[in-house]
């Protein structure tokens, strides 16, 4: 199911509404006088982008912004400890999941019931037609909790790695310009703006530079630390025998710092995945932001491609500083993030940008 799910005729479906998304969400962002909180901000995108996108409902926005808090609350507490009393953190996760398996149950009815002006076939259609096709029509519960898997699977890792793409654009502002300078080279950006009908799957595969800062950026900024592993067979590490039937936890972040292939491991440099270098090719395990092996993870062609998406329409349409005099320190839990959550100010587009965005929340409603 999950590889219909991320398939190249899926994403090439889901590019243009992604680009909707990101658009909208950059034009309130240059909209606020003040400065944003990148982080918070980059949550509720990823949010927004898995239920509009990925699951195709069509919550009005007020409804989605609650939902959104109801998630964060969700997450927040996924993993306390399982103490059940009042006030707890579980009790507050447990309560927050009812709430929002309500919330769920009822948009996968309204969708269920409203397949009027949908043109193309979203994650939660193909995961229904799916069980069709197996002779198992899913139940409710069953679409429910695949609905939560999507939406958390798309959810904080995304988010982290939009952040951190976003703080590196600028402390680096000379690949942003070389990021523009390939837009321009292929086509896409002409005059200040993104030419209509360019951005199409085969083009952005084809940005081979972008390609290069997206891997930089998860190198240096992996989302999560590691992963684990089942041992299927008794082998021997520097000595030691690890049992069959042990759970190993193996880890990306110390993969990437201490990997030979990489040169100057702390140095935010694209360059190195360059046609003369290309580190990340000089061994089989050295860089495995998405995990390695058959276990590795399904979303990493969307995730990519959102990032991709999004890195587009900041060099194309975006002027963007720093709010703060200095950049914030990073902490890795849950996940990679400022600990300020990044402080920047988004400045108005230019006048023919904004008469084009201010149509996307009627082209969501009309396609999503």
């Amino acid at each position: 199911v999950f590889s219909k799910i991320f398939s190249h005729e899926a994403l090439e479906s889901y590019l243009p509404k992604i680009q909707l998304v990101i658009k909208d969400t950059l034009r309130a962002w240059s909209s606020n006088p003040e400065s944003i909180n990148v982080y918070h901000e980059a949550q509720k995108l990823t949010f927004r982008m898995a239920i509009r996108v990925l699951l195709g409902f069509r919550i009005p926005e007020e409804e989605l912004s609650r939902l959104f808090e109801v998630y964060q609350q969700f997450v927040e507490n996924v993993f306390s400890l399982p103490v059940d009393l009042p006030f707890s953190g579980y009790r507050r996760g447990i309560r927050a999941r009812e709430t929002l398996q309500k919330g769920l149950e009822k948009a996968i009815q309204e969708k269920l019931q409203n397949t009027q002006g949908k043109d193309y076939a979203d994650a939660l259609d193909i995961l229904i037609e799916s069980g069709k096709e197996h002779g198992k029509e899913l139940t409710m519960q069953e679409l429910k909790d695949g609905t939560l898997e999507l939406i958390f699977a798309a959810y904080a890792t995304t988010a982290s790695a939009s952040t951190s793409l976003i703080m590196q654009l600028l402390k680096h502002p000379r690949v942003l310009e070389k990021l523009r300078e390939e837009l321009r080279s292929k086509g896409i950006l002409h005059n200040g703006c993104i030419c209509e009908g360019s951005l199409r799957l085969d083009n952005i595969n084809g940005l081979f530079y972008l390609d290069c800062v997206i891997k930089e950026v998860l190198r240096l900024f992996t989302p999560i630390s590691g992963g684990y592993r089942t041992v299927l067979q008794t082998f021997e590490l520097d000595g030691f025998q690890i049992p069959k039937g042990w759970s190993v936890m193996y880890s990306i972040r110390d993969t990437h710092d201490t990997a030979p292939v990489f040169k100057d491991v702390d140095v935010f440099d694209p360059e190195r995945f360059g046609q003369g270098r290309s580190e990340d090719k000089d061994g089989r395990f050295h860089y495995l932001p998405f995990g390695g092996g058959v276990r590795t993870c399904l979303g990493k062609h969307l995730a990519k491609l959102f990032l991709k998406a999004l890195a587009i329409e900041l060099a194309s349409t975006s002027r963007f500083e720093l709010a703060t005099r200095t950049f914030p320190k990073i902490t890795l839990v849950p996940v990679v993030h400022p600990v300020d959550g990044l402080k920047v100010k988004f400045f108005g587009l230019d006048s023919n940008q904004n008469e084009i965005l201010t149509e996307t929340d009627a082209m969501l409603g009309a396609t999503v």
